[in-house]
């Protein structure tokens, strides 16, 4: 009965740890996923202009898994294990020889020095593995998600060859991981088999002195089988720590990567007046050695449209993410309101101005929602003023399933024109001050673009608007327009003054004008 009694309390207590554990666990797993998650939202356009989605999604899969093995064995087996070991070798010592205990931690040390030695070894194979798994992933990823473009070039088979070359070096990977693991459990069986057979033989050899009995025999036997046990048991959960241990290392170095733009302590909310951005004398390069703005100093006065010109590399586009702070400056200061967007907090920054970018990239959700994302808990009819100020609400009202329709991974089931009234919609119902258009029609056509043009318009009444453009003729009504070249400003002013000087802006137009002509 008391036997009885003892194995269901054995597998009872197991059973309510898990349970006990099981909420530890799990929120432990979500907290570390939300911090990483979180974390990734942090770092810079610089990083994610290298990150590669694929991988990154791999990484975090394995270290919140990592996690919660660590967790559940290092807390609730390990400290258990070891005590039974101890309670063993000392019922061993008491009731029959020390050197049954001599015998026991010598069998212990060994195994314990032998998986560590193998385990380490292995460590070096699990990380190459997750390597070619993380390639393999972000191949897969990256293909799929320009599935259009090998199409356009016939190239499945090359993709399949590229994805075949990356798990043919996953499974050279992994069949090495699993040659070693095959290794690591014949040695350990070895030296634990060892000492069972060495302490058997000292007991045959106490029964065979009289000094045992058959009973104390079998009574070692059971002793040594429950010591194998635990040390087998022991020997995986080393192993599979280890490699958690590795699998959480690459996620932890993604969370000890920098953030290269932080508030600084103590930031305050911008507080907008009007809405005056103002660079002064401003510096930047994306690296060290190349500069892109070359002290450039330019007002954009509350209320007013300023147009942005040059060609291509000039340093239109990075005026935009300079005051959007996805990099600081690094000579000179940008400013809103007089306020220096370094010294104000970046949620504040970012709910003051609204961007509507080249390429609009949508969720893979519905129309409403996507509208609705530029303001949180918005409501259906502040969705559809959004839409009918962006004149695409009858586009959607026309659709079977109205706002309610699905839009596709990036928005690929509607049309570019239909994206960027989509764009439109989000920022309108943002509602910013301060309206920043980076080239936002430059990828449309011509017809679509004059749609388009009218909702921007629309758009920018009675806010500051920077607008970043390739096209001349969309920004020909600007209250004043700049033109950069080389990263300084060349020259400034209404588009009927710069044609009046007949400088850099008057070539431009004069190009813009004969491509058009040629084109029609």
């Amino acid at each position: 009965m008391a036997y009885g009694v003892a194995r269901l309390m054995n597998v009872g207590f197991q059973q309510l740890r898990d349970v006990v554990f099981a909420r530890v666990g799990q929120r432990a797993l979500r907290s570390i996923a939300l911090q990483t998650f979180q974390h990734i939202h942090r770092l810079s356009m610089r990083y994610h202009i290298t990150r590669k989605t694929g991988g990154l999604s791999r990484i975090i899969e394995r270290g919140v898994k990592g996690v919660d093995f660590l967790l559940r064995f290092l807390l609730f087996s390990i400290g258990p294990l070891v005590l039974e070991l101890l309670l063993i070798g000392i019922i061993l010592w008491v009731l029959f020889d020390v050197w049954y205990l001599v015998v026991v931690t010598g069998v212990i040390a060994l195994y314990i020095l032998f998986t560590f030695k193998v385990t380490e070894w292995r460590v070096k194979l699990r990380k190459v593995m997750n390597d070619q798994d993380t390639d393999a992933n972000q191949k897969a990823i990256d293909s799929l998600l320009n599935f259009e473009t090998v199409k356009y070039f016939g190239a499945e088979a090359r993709e399949a060859s590229r994805y075949d070359a990356a798990m043919e070096g996953y499974e050279h990977a992994a069949l090495q991981t699993s040659y070693s693991l095959a290794f690591l459990n014949f040695g350990q069986s070895l030296l634990i088999t060892g000492g069972l057979v060495i302490v058997m033989v000292m007991a045959a050899m106490g029964v065979q002195d009289g000094q045992m009995s058959v009973g104390d025999f079998v009574m070692v036997n059971a002793y040594m089988i429950q010591i194998t046990m635990p040390l087998n048991f022991l020997g995986t959960v080393y192993r599979e720590i280890r490699q958690a241990l590795v699998d959480m290392g690459e996620m932890f170095e993604l969370l000890e990567q920098p953030s290269e733009v932080s508030d600084k302590p103590g930031a305050a909310p911008l507080q907008v007046k009007g809405g005056t951005v103002r660079l002064q004398d401003v510096a930047f390069g994306y690296e060290p050695e190349r500069a892109i703005l070359k002290g450039i100093t330019l007002e954009v006065p509350a209320g007013q449209t300023v147009a942005v010109v040059g060609p291509s590399g000039s340093g239109k586009s990075t005026i935009g993410r300079l005051l959007f702070r996805f990099y600081d400056v690094q000579g000179g200061a940008l400013s809103i309101d007089g306020q220096d967007v370094r010294d104000v907090t970046q949620s504040s920054l970012h709910s003051t101005i609204g961007v509507v970018p080249q390429d609009t990239v949508l969720f893979n959700d519905t129309i409403g929602y996507n509208i609705a994302y530029g303001l949180a808990g918005a409501t259906q009819e502040q969705i559809e003023d959004a839409a009918k100020a962006a004149q695409i609400h009858e586009f959607v009202a026309s659709l079977p399933n109205g706002y309610d329709t699905m839009v596709g991974e990036r928005g690929l089931k509607l049309s570019g024109g239909e994206k960027q009234r989509v764009g439109i919609a989000r920022t309108l119902l943002k509602d910013p001050p301060i309206l920043l258009l980076d080239e936002a029609t430059s990828a449309l056509d011509t017809e679509t673009e004059r749609g388009i043009q009218g909702a921007l318009r629309k758009a920018g009444q009675g806010r500051t608007v920077i607008t970043i453009a390739h096209r001349l003729s969309t920004i020909a009504d600007a209250d004043r327009i700049v033109v950069l070249e080389g990263g300084m400003i060349v020259e400034e002013g209404s588009h009927t003054d710069l044609l009046a000087m007949n400088g850099r802006y008057t070539s431009l137009w004069q190009r813009q004008a004969s491509e058009l002509e040629n084109v029609e």
